[in-house]
């Protein structure tokens, strides 16, 4: 193993790390968590298995709620600086019938929009922010495979390199790595499936200035087709019927094409630029939560927690909250060395019931509206609840609020254990790759 300083790389004669808090994966939940329980003076390892986060049709929508806690770190102005596209609404049609589904202009947060932009640019923000606490380490290349376990115990993850194996040993390990967690998998917690009638294909097509600027929702007896504004070109989620894609191209991508072009006004040739099926990305839709989300030493947030349906685009966000949540309930506790399952079941007491309520309406919505529209039975008209809040005032602002800031928003609580929040200095020498490690 390596160890990169002023002095340049050395080597060092172990394999094995100690650490406060080891994280696995450097997605939002991960890196998130990572950075503010860095900022509270937790050394914190965050494990990634990818040499980058250049992965495309990742969820790219950032919420005004995970927006409020950038801004209540300082950041907003110079996040609001990368590149994206402020949605301000969300526009639903049924069979032609047009109904705004939620707008986000009266929200009580600084940024009263969703902002499109692509994951990696977030969790490139993040990573750099985090990079300027002395506590805060990033290993890419680095898979952790499995949990350290003293009796019933978690006590650390070993994790693979490309030169070799690692250990990482820690007060806590903290897996943030999806909804396909291997870290999961092995601790023995319950995993309770709610299912999906539905899974989902990503692609992208061009978009014209005179294009509408809203992201589109489009229900019709023919299917269903979700369209974000990214600017230049539109990502699209075609949502079929849940284990039916080799079906889909089986009958062959002009009659793919085709059954896309029925379901928006845009002209069919736009879809002509649909040439191979590698354009096509498939999403295995699963909707999921764990009972229990914690063992002694070992806690999921995030994805590897609660799988979320794509409905509402609210999967960043709940992790999000989910890391804000637990850097303000468990950063005192790992500074002081007294981390207990009390605190970690804390953590899923406060999180459980935003997971269960925004599942409740996904799961309602999948069950009830997109399987209604994936069959075809008959016209598909805006839901009498969608009517009826649109038709009261006070009332046609829920939508908005529901999915803009979600139930139960977090905000930052922890405070700073540096003087200044400053990135300067050589914040790159804090990013672990597979040639270097730290104590």
């Amino acid at each position: 193993m390596f160890i990169e300083s002023d002095q340049g790389v050395i080597s060092m004669p172990s394999n094995v790390l100690n650490t406060q808090c080891v994280i696995s994966g450097g997605g939002p939940a991960g890196l998130m968590s990572g950075l503010l329980l860095a900022r509270a003076g937790v050394n914190v390892i965050v494990l990634e298995k990818h040499k980058d986060f250049l992965r495309d049709f990742r969820g790219d929508t950032i919420h005004p709620s995970t927006m409020e806690v950038v801004h209540e770190l300082g950041w907003l102005d110079e996040f609001l600086r990368l590149p994206h596209y402020p949605a301000r609404s969300m526009m639903s049609w049924w069979d032609g019938t047009e109904m705004e589904l939620g707008n986000f202009s009266r929200l009580p947060t600084q940024a009263k929009f969703i902002a499109m932009m692509p994951q990696w640019n977030f969790l490139n923000f993040l990573a750099e922010k985090a990079k300027a606490y002395k506590t805060f380490k990033l290993m890419t290349l680095c898979e952790a495979q499995s949990l350290i376990e003293d009796g019933s115990k978690v006590v650390g993850v070993r994790a693979q390199m490309p030169d070799g194996a690692l250990e990482v040993h820690a007060d806590l390990v903290l897996a943030a790595d999806g909804r396909g967690s291997e870290l999961r998998d092995q601790s023995g917690l319950d995993l309770e499936v709610l299912g999906a009638p539905m899974d989902v294909l990503w692609l992208r097509i061009s978009r014209k200035p005179q294009d509408s600027k809203a992201i589109e929702l489009r229900f019709s007896r023919s299917g269903v087709l979700i369209m974000i504004n990214r600017d230049d070109y539109w990502q699209c989620a075609v949502v079929i019927q849940k284990g039916q894609f080799e079906n889909v191209k089986a009958a062959g991508l002009a009659q793919f094409r085709k059954s896309i072009a029925q379901l928006t006004p845009l002209e069919a040739t736009r879809f002509d630029e649909i040439q191979s099926w590698d354009q096509v990305k498939l999403l295995n839709v699963q909707v999921n939560r764990l009972r229990k989300w914690w063992r002694e030493g070992f806690l999921c947030i995030g994805d590897a927690a609660h799988a979320m349906s794509p409905i509402g685009g609210v999967g960043v966000n709940l992790a999000v909250q989910d890391a804000v949540a637990a850097s303000n309930i468990l950063a005192q506790p790992l500074l002081q060395g007294n981390l207990s399952v009390s605190h970690l079941a804390a953590l899923q007491e406060r999180r459980e019931f935003p997971v269960k309520v925004t599942q409740k309406l996904q799961v309602t919505i999948q069950n009830h509206i997109i399987a209604a529209a994936l069959h075809g039975a008959k016209r598909m008209d805006p839901p009498l609840p969608l009517r009826i809040v649109n038709s009261v005032p006070f009332l046609n602002r829920l939508p908005g609020r529901l999915i803009g800031m979600g139930v139960r928003p977090e905000h930052v609580h922890t405070q700073s254990a540096f003087a200044t929040d400053s990135t300067a200095g050589a914040a790159a020498r804090n990013t672990l790759t597979p040639s270097t490690s730290s104590t």
